[in-house]
């Protein structure tokens, strides 16, 4: 089952709140969105529970979690 979620998350670059969907499918993933406001690259980093909810981690393109 492919679940969709929106999550608001900030850029790491501009600062400004963006909204993203997230694959709650996957229980772990890592990849890089251009931020909507700025493009600079924001990786991130998703983890999905076992009652189906993400945490979303962000950080700039070379920044460590």
């Amino acid at each position: 089952m492919n679940q969709l979620v929106e999550e608001r998350i900030y850029c790491p670059f501009c600062g400004e709140p963006i909204s993203v969907l997230i694959d709650c499918s996957v229980p772990e993933q890592e990849y890089i969105e251009d931020c909507q406001v700025c493009c600079k690259p924001i990786d991130f980093m998703v983890t999905v529970d076992e009652s189906g909810n993400p945490n979303v981690v962000v950080s700039g393109e070379n920044d460590s979690y």
